[in-house]
């Protein structure tokens, strides 16, 4: 039997928790809860977790600082904070500690499994291929670090935005990047504007790759986008 993902949940609203709780237990997730960042801390200690989900605003210890005592003894494992904030300054602090996501409240439950199922599936990509900075595209050659795109002696400098976006399209070659994947941890917020943006990048990418016809760089409606290549 396959064992059951293993969530840490760190939410100082019991109600909020307990409803948390019972939500993604029959979802099928195993889940430790604590009440304070303190309690969380202690727990994460004492067991191997998949993902840990941490409120901002608790008693105790808050949950920017919960994550960087977790940060400082665990570099893998992924967390997401949910806040009641939704300032962008606090996202961006929570995006400089570490964190893989973000959700504000109130948010949909449905919301949060997606995002829950979207770090654990990059959460699965082998190390090496997360550091990796030398992609080959069909017939390019993707350089992230010198932030160009060669074919045939023909190079295309990327903007920053560009590379990170072809970035995580390359670390999920032939598989769905999930457009609230890409928007949070390149936008740093999945707002409507940064979705429209996020659309131009795509066609920029696109039109650069279109020499060779084996790449595809497809929408997968509803979802996200898929680097296709033969």
């Amino acid at each position: 039997m396959k064992p059951l993902t293993k969530i840490l949940l760190v939410e100082d609203d019991i109600n909020l928790g307990t409803i948390l709780k019972e939500f993604l237990s029959v979802k099928g997730f195993e889940i430790v809860q604590a009440i304070n960042g303190e309690e969380g801390f202690e727990q994460f200690r004492k067991k191997k977790f998949d993902i840990c989900l941490i409120d901002v605003m608790m008693p105790k210890m808050d949950g920017f600082t919960l994550a960087k005592k977790i940060r400082m003894v665990d570099k893998q494992t992924p967390f997401l904070f949910l806040t009641a904030k939704a300032m962008i300054d606090d996202k961006i602090e929570g995006f400089k500690i570490g964190a893989d996501d973000y959700v504000t409240k109130p948010f949909s439950m449905e919301e949060l499994i997606l995002r829950i199922n979207a770090i654990l599936k990059r959460s699965k990509i082998p190390q090496d291929e997360i550091e990796k900075t030398e992609f080959k595209i069909g017939s390019y050659i993707f350089n992230y670090d010198r932030r160009t795109l060669v074919s045939q002696q023909i190079e295309q400098k990327l903007t920053p935005k560009e590379c990170e976006l072809l970035r995580l399209l390359c670390l999920y070659e032939n598989k769905v990047l999930e457009r609230t994947e890409a928007l949070t941890r390149i936008w740093h917020d999945d707002n409507y504007f940064n979705a429209r943006s996020m659309d131009v990048y795509i066609t920029k990418l696109r039109n650069y790759l279109k020499q060779d016809k084996s790449i595809e760089l497809v929408n997968v409606h509803g979802t996200g986008y898929k680097l296709m290549t033969k």
